[in-house]
């Protein structure tokens, strides 16, 4: 405010007067509370899924599968009639995932990322299309596969899905709100 605009005693009286009485407000010294420890716990946590969501594969694993004939694989414990069940296409697929372009470190990844969206999605059987090319990804994604906790078994896809390029894959689903 400038000094020529500055009023006089006698505008300020008049002004008072025109307002009336008035309570003036009292200023409350409250601070908003801070969120540090929240942020650290929900950052923490993020960490934590985003960490369980890129399971980490090995390069240096090399299972014992049958190269004999068409690629299949089934978890021990599961029954031998579920890679039988894939190959007749008795599966349809909930989710595809198509490999093509990407390197390995990225099929990794993706791999990672897909076998944690089936839970999300609640996908019990899944394509994962890798091509032939060089048959680099046709034979590393059967090895990743093998070490996931999660899969059942897989076989390598139908026609209709992908024929050698592709491989089918059961996903056990793990149930939230199982009652004991």
């Amino acid at each position: 405010m400038k000094s020529k605009d500055a009023l006089n005693v006698e505008e300020i009286n008049l002004f008072k007067d025109t307002i009336g009485k008035v309570k003036p407000m009292v200023q409350d010294r409250i601070h908003p509370a801070k969120r540090t420890s929240k942020q650290k716990t929900t950052l923490a946590k993020q960490k934590d899924k985003k960490a369980l969501a890129e399971f980490h594969f090995s390069d240096e694993f090399e299972p014992a599968l049958n190269l004999n004939g068409p690629l299949k694989y089934v978890r021990d414990g599961v029954d031998s009639f579920e890679a039988k069940n894939l190959r007749r296409g008795q599966y349809a697929p909930d989710l595809i995932l198509d490999l093509h372009g990407l390197d390995l470190y990225q099929s990794k990844r993706e791999i990672a990322a897909l076998l944690a969206a089936c839970e999300k999605e609640h996908a019990q059987c899944v394509c994962i299309v890798h091509g032939l090319g060089g048959r680099i990804l046709k034979n590393k994604v059967p090895h990743w596969l093998v070490q996931h906790p999660d899969v059942m078994a897989f076989h390598q896809a139908p026609l209709e899905w992908g024929g050698n390029g592709a491989i089918l894959v059961l996903v056990e689903l793990k149930d939230k709100f199982s009652i004991d």
